[in-house]
């Protein structure tokens, strides 16, 4: 049995062969833009994953609901602001399939997952996607913070006298304890026999080695670390003192940024430290928080500027949207009023092709793209 995905509510074209008892509606389009469209279920599935994150964040269950319609309002806005940054970085011509090719190796790389369709596989129980959708979701991310850096954040400058100012007025909010800074590689011994746990031992004297030789200690978590921070460089939260045991606090606490401890014996395996950072209690100075401030104080000027930008982007943009859904977004006085939605084409896909795309999505969080996250969002596109 055939499906037509982008059936209108009111028709549904089906293959001549198929008897109209067979006939069922599962898809319907709200909006286009230019050459793109956004679907019922692209909403559907933004709100879905708007609340999974609320969730994932621990936002306690009675404040979701809150959050959810104050967010609502704004999920076709959003739809339309990422269709707009997508075509305009198409339009400049950037091309970002080197960083994609990275990320997904990365991915790929972290999990260590050798067989490209074992991994494609991987990708799709863990997102509930294609790989060529996940793919094209990543490009577009990234081709979205291009575009953005490009055309919003390079034209953004803060004056010296405004870090200046606000760090006299909030000198209370940069007042520090001491606190040591680490990032971890974790050797595993479980499950293993005394021939492994040997083995695991000398890799972790190799790493050592290596990472003292000046190799980079994030690519050396990357391709080695077994600990659950692996995925984050290794970088742990930062300790005050007497946070750690006092076995390694004796072992860090007055080494200088850079330090790599010795391979340190755990119940489950072998334990690699590196001393990322050492901050002194007191007062923090300018130079130290310089660039916290200056990205504070650009974000204040960059939420207008980008609302701005992708005015413009809507202004020079065809834009159609069926009642009774709202752009928040909306430019005064542009038309974007439904129009001949006969004309569209339909497109048919399998009964298990629509039952996989529908089901609710695990996220992965663990896998994030600088800048941003990766939503749920399924594109294509339709001739006006």
């Amino acid at each position: 049995m055939r499906f037509c995905v982008l059936a209108l509510c009111v028709a549904v074209l089906l293959p001549a062969s198929l008897p109209a008892a067979d006939t069922v509606t599962v898809e319907q389009i709200i909006a286009k833009v230019n050459g793109d469209i956004i679907t019922r279920s692209d909403i559907v599935r933004a709100r879905r994953d708007m609340e999974a994150g609320l969730r994932q964040r621990g936002v306690p269950a009675n404040q979701v609901e809150t959050a959810m319609k104050e967010s609502e309002k704004d999920v076709l806005r959003d739809k339309i602001d990422s269709l707009l940054l997508v075509q305009r970085g198409k339009e400049l011509n950037i091309n970002v399939d080197s960083e994609v090719t990275k990320y997904l190796g990365g991915i790929q790389l972290e999990n260590k997952i050798a067989d490209p369709e074992k991994f494609q596989a991987w990708i799709r129980e863990q997102t509930g996607m294609t790989f060529e959708d996940f793919k094209a979701e990543a490009r577009n991310s990234m081709l979205t913070n291009r575009v953005i850096g490009q055309e919003v954040y390079s034209k953004v400058t803060v004056p010296r006298k405004d870090i200046e100012a606000f760090y006299e007025k909030n000198k209370a909010a940069f007042q520090r304890k001491e606190r040591v800074f680490l990032r971890e590689i974790l050797i595993s011994t479980v499950d293993k026999d005394a021939a492994g746990k040997a083995a695991a031992e000398k890799k972790a004297k190799d790493l050592v080695t290596r990472a003292r030789r000046g190799e980079r200690f994030t690519d050396l978590v990357r391709d080695n670390s077994d600990g659950a921070t692996a995925k984050q460089g290794g970088m742990l939260d930062p300790y005050e003192k007497g946070g750690l045991s006092k076995i390694l606090e004796d072992m860090i606490w007055d080494k200088a940024r850079g330090f790599v401890t010795d391979p340190i014996k755990l119940d489950n395996g072998w334990l690699i430290l590196r001393v990322e950072d050492h901050q002194k209690e007191g007062q923090a100075e300018l130079s130290d928080v310089e660039n916290e401030i200056r990205e504070r104080l650009a974000q204040q000027i960059v939420g207008p500027k980008m609302r701005e930008y992708l005015s413009e982007l809507r202004t020079n943009a065809f834009l159609e949207i069926r009642e009774p859904y709202i752009d928040s977004g909306a430019v005064a006085g542009q038309r974007t009023t439904w129009n001949d939605p006969a004309m569209l084409r339909a497109e048919t896909t399998t009964k298990e092709e629509v039952a996989a795309t529908a089901r609710n999505k695990r996220l992965l969080y663990m896998l994030p793209i600088p800048g941003t996250s990766i939503t749920d969002q399924r594109k294509s596109s339709s001739k006006q």
